[in-house]
């Protein structure tokens, strides 16, 4: 069977001879890739990629290198620094604006493929352009969802959203108390990091908190739509009790076993934690992915994407984005995705009819996907010490019922930037 050969293979055929002219006298080139990879399904899936490149490029190898999310960013600022930095780096958006803007990650402009940048949305780049330059790939994405008890929505007699017709986010704090009573709540809040979700819920009431000037300056402003989330949030755990204060501190993982066991009806969570509910739930168990609330802002949600970076001290940055531009194919993608349980950025990948299914809630996320915008602080200067210093604290306080919201919207506006300040000047 002959093999069509298309443009790009062509030209990343000619780099890799490229390559080999380059390596005959000292071997083939070996690109470290630090993969962030942590489920089984996903590190299975990312390493088996890899596996298939060395097997086809002799010329230009890649090592996995495993890393972990709890401790990247100090990880690689050492890197960085002492020289030793991975080629390709697997990192957040959120995580980049410090990075770029030291120098340390290169600006993939001009070295990305024109299928690859055509095929992710100009809202997905955002998330990974700072100034002028492009210092990551958005590969994977994770909208928040609220994955809920179908018998106990079932029997309750409550209206079902969808993507086309969601809760507004009165009509979720309504539910909710309707689900509550006799030791059960309507929903459990996870909120053991209650900045992010806070913040890019709040754009689906169109919420925005930063406000960037004219001179580029970023200020903090707590106006009416941004109250709307955090507001409901606290009401329905000090008005309305359909939401229990013991869950404010908890990561998403905690509240499976109250979920499993009756306890909350609904957990609004990442979308890639359907994975762990599939394979913890008790036998004859029932669960469905629900839209998250909607506002003025409609089903808006801000994403701070999963990325691939090259170091700026790599010697083999081209080789580094032809591995990319392999790792990123459509289907590729899409095995990523599944791996992750999340969802891809590539618009060709998103059609694939594996991410359309009803089963464990796939094409509830997938409808989603056009409605992920970039998270509201992700080029602001200076968020990770306000967030913790300023904003955990204060949203902590708020939703314990310690701070009204007169009091949040100080800390926050006053002390948050102060803090903005010190890194525009």
């Amino acid at each position: 069977m002959r093999t069509r050969i298309t443009p790009a293979l062509v030209a990343l055929l000619l780099l890799l001879a490229g390559c080999a002219s380059s390596s005959r006298t000292g071997g083939p080139i070996t690109l470290r890739f630090q993969s962030l990879a942590w489920q089984q399904e996903s590190v299975a899936a990312t390493k088996k990629l890899v596996q298939e490149w060395n097997a086809t490029y002799a010329d230009v190898k890649v090592e996995y290198v495993q890393g972990s999310w709890d401790s990247v960013h100090d990880q690689l600022l050492t890197s960085f620094e002492g020289g030793e930095a991975p080629d390709i780096i697997h990192d957040a958006s959120d995580d980049l604006a410090d990075f770029a803007h030291g120098g340390y990650l290169a600006d993939l402009t001009g070295l990305l493929p024109a299928r690859l940048t055509s095929d992710i949305p100009r809202r997905s780049w955002e998330t990974t352009t700072f100034g002028d330059g492009v210092y990551g790939v958005p590969f994977l994405q994770e909208p928040r969802v609220l994955i809920a008890d179908a018998t106990r929505l079932a029997e309750s007699g409550v209206r079902i959203p969808t993507p086309e017709h969601p809760w507004t986010w009165a009509e979720f704090r309504q539910v909710a108390k309707q689900l509550s009573g006799d030791g059960r709540y309507g929903v459990a809040w996870p909120l053991k990091e209650p900045v992010s979700a806070t913040l890019n819920l709040s754009l689906s009431a169109g919420g925005r908190l930063f406000h960037r000037g004219a001179d580029g300056r970023v200020t903090v402003r707590f106006e009416a739509a941004d109250e709307v989330v955090p507001r409901t949030v606290h009401d329905q755990v000090d008005v309305d009790h359909s939401a229990p204060a013991s869950t404010l501190g908890s990561g998403g993982s905690d509240t499976l076993p109250g979920f499993f066991g009756g306890r909350y009806a609904m957990v609004p969570l990442g979308f890639s934690y359907r994975q762990q509910i599939a394979r913890q739930a008790p036998k004859g168990f029932d669960w469905q992915v629900l839209p998250a609330p909607a506002g003025d802002g409609g089903l808006a949600q801000g994403v701070s994407p999963q990325t691939l970076s090259v170091a700026e001290d790599s010697p083999h940055k081209k080789e580094a984005v032809a591995f990319l531009d392999f790792l990123l194919r459509p289907a590729n993608m899409v095995r990523l995705a599944l791996g992750d349980w999340m969802l891809p950025t590539g618009t060709q990948a998103l059609k694939d009819p594996a991410l359309h299914t009803a089963k464990d809630g796939w094409a509830t996320g997938t409808a989603l996907a056009a409605h992920l915008v970039p998270a509201p602080a992700q080029s602001v200067r200076g968020y990770p010490e306000w967030k913790d210093k300023v904003a955990t604290p204060a949203f902590q306080e708020y939703y314990s019922g310690a701070l009204d919201l007169d009091g949040l919207r100080t800390r926050l506006e006053r002390d948050g930037n102060l803090v903005l300040a010190r890194y525009q000047r």
